[in-house]
């Protein structure tokens, strides 16, 4: 079934049109609770991972492996977020124990779906894994949608426009952060889903700004409007990747697309 996000209830640009600079579009995944296979794009599904390769073990607690977090096949979704060249398959994993250095430790893995051959069996998960940080198997129904910076507009721009913010949600009940501007859930690509001021990390290497890949979050929706659920989805119960992630938060994971291997690096919401 595909997931259609409903427009937003108002015309951001006709309102806001300082905004159009700051137009994006990001891939909601919107994982529901399924039975995905190792060849299926999915969050928290088994990996397409070969078996001369050993499964990645955390780096602070060795033996102990990571588990799979998110699997993204390049047919699967469009080109918003660019995948390297001859790598058609993303997959991203985390240790869910827990660390005295970090929240989370999580590994980026760009691969040729075609050079797997025989595929290695997922390891168990570690008996002591921290709650809400193993995601439940989902299958992912990817859709393109536009969003607008938030936590992400300049200073004096969100200064410029505040009093115009408060107005139309005094005269609609629309909040702009909430229910215009950025997607909440999981998502590749487009603006992160920051809950506190960005913290846009610079690439060790080259010293330049990341671009957001992918955020993981707790939850889909963080308004009992329901501005953001697809429209299948109304008045539907279903079960998504059961994450709680901090303060029902999430972890942002950021790439350096020109550097070679495409270094990563992750901020976790708490």
């Amino acid at each position: 079934m595909t997931r259609r996000t409903p427009p937003r209830p108002l015309n951001v640009e006709e309102l806001f049109p300082e905004l159009t600079p700051f137009r994006t579009e990001t891939v909601r995944l919107h994982p529901r609770a399924g039975r995905p296979t190792c060849r299926d794009s999915s969050v928290g599904g088994p990996l397409l991972w070969p078996v001369r390769e050993p499964w990645p073990e955390c780096p602070e607690h060795p033996g102990s492996p990571m588990v799979a977090v998110v699997q993204i096949f390049r047919a699967d979704v469009p080109d918003t977020v660019p995948f390297p060249q001859g790598r058609d398959l993303l997959q991203v994993l985390w240790c869910p124990r827990r660390h005295a250095s970090q929240w989370v430790v999580p590994l980026v893995h760009w691969r040729s779906a075609e050079e797997v051959g025989e595929v290695r069996r997922t390891p168990r998960t570690p008996a002591d894994a921290w709650y809400g940080q193993v995601p439940r198997p989902c299958v992912v129904h990817p859709e393109t949608v536009t969003e607008y910076a938030s936590w992400d507009l300049p200073d004096e721009l969100w200064d410029a426009l505040d009093a115009r913010f408060e107005q139309v949600e005094e005269e609609t009940g629309w909040n702009y952060q909430y229910h215009l501007s950025t997607a909440p859930g999981t998502k590749l690509g487009g603006y992160p889903g920051w809950s506190q001021e960005p913290r846009w990390p610079a690439c060790q290497v080259c010293g330049a700004p990341m671009d957001h890949l992918l955020t993981v979050d707790s939850t889909e929706e963080h308004d009992n409007r329901q501005a953001w659920t697809p429209v299948e989805d109304r008045d539907v119960t279903w079960e998504g990747a059961g994450l709680s992630l901090g303060d029902l938060d999430g972890v942002r994971l950021f790439e350096c697309r020109t550097c070679p291997g495409r270094p990563f690096a992750h901020h976790y919401g708490v």
